[in-house]
């Protein structure tokens, strides 16, 4: 989650809103990225599509089924679902998102059993470092 956090420092350097992810294969971080829409002009450019890209890219593969994803906000409902295609195994996240996440607070896609695909989750993983993050910046923002 510290890797992930790095990341979405350099995002909100960069203006973007502070939200950071990792995929984690073998113990080892294979992809990162911090959110990037306003850079990349695309709306899809969220911190999770970037890294998991990105791991796909470096695995040869896009489904990543022995991947665990760290990531600082809760993942949206757009983001679940890319986790889904992927087949990830796992998702270790920070901050609860009430008014976008999909994981807990809004939905539970991740898990739910019409889908054919579940991914395991672990929530609340220096949840208040993450959350002060996103909320320092907004704040700065206002």
């Amino acid at each position: 989650m510290r890797a992930a956090l790095e990341e979405a420092r350099r995002g909100g350097e960069a203006g973007e809103v502070p939200i950071g992810a990792v995929v984690v294969v073998d113990g080892a971080v294979v992809a990162r990225a911090h959110n990037a829409p306003i850079r990349l002009a695309d709306p899809t450019a969220h911190a999770e599509v970037l890294a998991l890209r990105a791991a796909a890219r470096e695995r040869g593969n896009y489904r990543l089924p022995e991947a665990t994803v760290y990531v600082t906000v809760e993942p949206c409902a757009m983001c679940c679902g890319a986790l889904l295609q992927a087949r990830v195994r796992r998702l270790v996240y920070g901050a609860r998102d009430p008014k976008a996440g999909a994981v807990e607070s809004l939905h539970r896609l991740l898990d739910d059993p019409r889908l054919n695909h579940r991914v395991a989750v672990t929530g609340g993983v220096l949840a208040d470092e993450c959350g002060r993050l996103v909320s320092r910046f907004f704040a700065g923002r206002r």
